[in-house]
């Protein structure tokens, strides 16, 4: 008698072993999408969750045979539990707005800050559990916050998503097996229409004249949503120019005078529900050079830049496949972003505790590591740029000044970078993430770290080619 009642535990573990393999996204999931929006609260030192709104949306674009994230990318990852069974049968790893804001001076004061974001999940065809979990300095996950959650409830939002003017700009086949790339425009006038399809069509070109992209294209479907602002242009509060914009889009965030963000998750998520997405891209109706990017949310750009392809490609390897910055001389909002003698989770920095264990050691070929660089020359010609850029703010130049400044340290730093010893070949070279000391990068150039035409190194290429395969296959 115990011998069969073992034998029957035996056969029950096997199978809820054998479960989701059997099921499948169709015997998990309804095929729809379920947006769960959160309210996200802290300071430095604490943190907290609060759920907002459950919104079922269009089909659910993302890949319906790869449920669960092994890249292991993202400060967070999002989680779906299948109940009773505490079966993880999807997740996600994402950053986010406030993961950013924690890490700034006034967080750091322990000024308390709320942020809108959303996760978004294949509906779940029975209650389950919804983790948000958060990576710890030794590069574990732990859990946040969770909420159980009744896809059946009358709580969620089953209302028709309200029909938008989705344009189809290049799309080689079904959302569930491609990556969708969803452009979005804030700022563009009602009489700007076409320009913001030329400004669409003109970005999608500048990412897919690059490799990796430029070989994947066919992986991608790209999409536009057209959506008119009162008046031209986005807010800029540092030159005293406020907007009320669909998107809410604007200059200076966390009062850093480029960073273009929008604080209305809401806002820009309910006019992208109309289209398919994996990704966003949200151009913004400006010259002012500006942009930014955050891993598994969106990546903005102004349209109008003399660097909007530069800034489209960037900020893309932001917000496509968590990239990190690799220049470190600029000034941004952030203390600490990466605490002392901890290994970064973004694919191409390195805090190089153990070379023997580099991250990216496949790719190096004879380089020593650390690898040597004229670092000391180049800070000192970094510094004088920052000096002439900085004045040349106060005393109000104007967009094509500051763009001829850029194009004198394109031209100077692509014959510097190009000139080292260890040019064009992967290594550890010391900078990177803000911090000129103790972090390091895969290669002397690469368009994570300047402004020059170098493209991808292998390390990101390789990074944005998983986070490709994991969306489209």
């Amino acid at each position: 008698m115990n011998r069969n009642r073992t034998w029957m535990i035996l056969l029950l573990l096997l199978s809820l072993s054998a479960a989701p393999a059997a099921a499948g996204f169709d015997g998990w999931f309804t095929g729809d999408t379920l947006r769960v929006d959160l309210y996200h609260s802290g300071t430095a030192a604490e943190e907290r969750i609060a759920l907002g709104r459950l919104r079922i949306e269009g089909p659910w674009p993302g890949s319906r045979t790869r449920l669960l994230d092994e890249t292991g990318l993202g400060k967070y990852r999002v989680e779906v539990v299948a109940l009773p069974s505490n079966r993880v049968i999807y997740s996600r790893g994402f950053a986010s707005i406030y993961g950013e804001w924690e890490t700034t001076g006034e967080a750091n004061q322990g000024v308390w800050n709320t942020i809108e974001e959303a996760v978004r999940i294949p509906e779940p065809k029975a209650r389950f559990q919804l983790r948000l979990m958060k990576r710890a300095s030794d590069q574990t996950f732990a859990q946040l916050w969770t909420r159980t959650i009744d896809p059946a409830s009358r709580f969620v939002d089953r209302s028709p998503v309200p029909p938008a003017d989705v344009v189809e700009i290049e799309v080689h086949g079904d959302p569930a097996t491609k990556v969708d790339l969803l452009i979005l425009g804030d700022g563009y006038a009602a009489d700007r229409r076409d320009k913001f399809l030329a400004d669409a069509r003109k970005a999608r070109d500048a990412l897919f004249a690059v490799d990796p992209f430029k070989k994947r294209r066919k992986d991608f479907n790209t999409r536009a949503i057209w959506t008119p602002s009162p008046e031209q242009g986005v807010a800029r509060p540092r030159a005293g120019v406020y907007r009320e914009t669909p998107l809410g889009a604007r200059y200076n965030t966390f009062d850093s005078e480029r960073y273009v963000l929008s604080l209305e998750d809401k806002r820009w998520r309910d006019v992208a529900a109309a289209a398919p997405y994996d990704t966003v891209l949200i151009l913004v109706d400006e010259r002012k050079y500006g942009g930014g990017g955050i891993f598994n949310l969106y990546a903005t750009a102004a349209a109008d830049s003399a660097y909007a392809d530069y800034l489209v490609v960037h900020e893309f390897g932001h917000s496509f496949a968590g990239l990190g910055d690799e220049y470190y001389s600029s000034s941004v909002a952030y203390e600490k972003f990466t605490a002392p003698d901890v290994e970064p989770w973004e694919p191409n920095i390195t805090a190089l505790l153990d070379p023997e264990k580099l991250k990216w050691a496949d790719l190096v070929d004879g380089t020593p590591l650390p690898t040597p660089w004229g670092k000391e020359a180049y800070d000192a010609e970094s510094r004088a740029y920052q000096e002439r850029r900085n004045a040349m703010r106060a005393e109000g130049a104007s967009e094509a000044e500051m763009e001829a400044l850029f194009d004198e340290v394109k031209k100077e730093s692509t014959a510097t970078l190009a000139a080292e010893k260890h040019a064009g070949k992967v290594g550890a070279f010391e900078g990177a993430m803000y911090e000129s000391r103790g972090l390091y990068r895969p290669r002397a150039d690469c368009i994570m770290f300047t402004r020059n035409d170098v493209g991808f190194c292998p390390v990101c290429s390789r990074a944005i080619e998983q986070v490709i395969d994991l969306l489209s296959r």
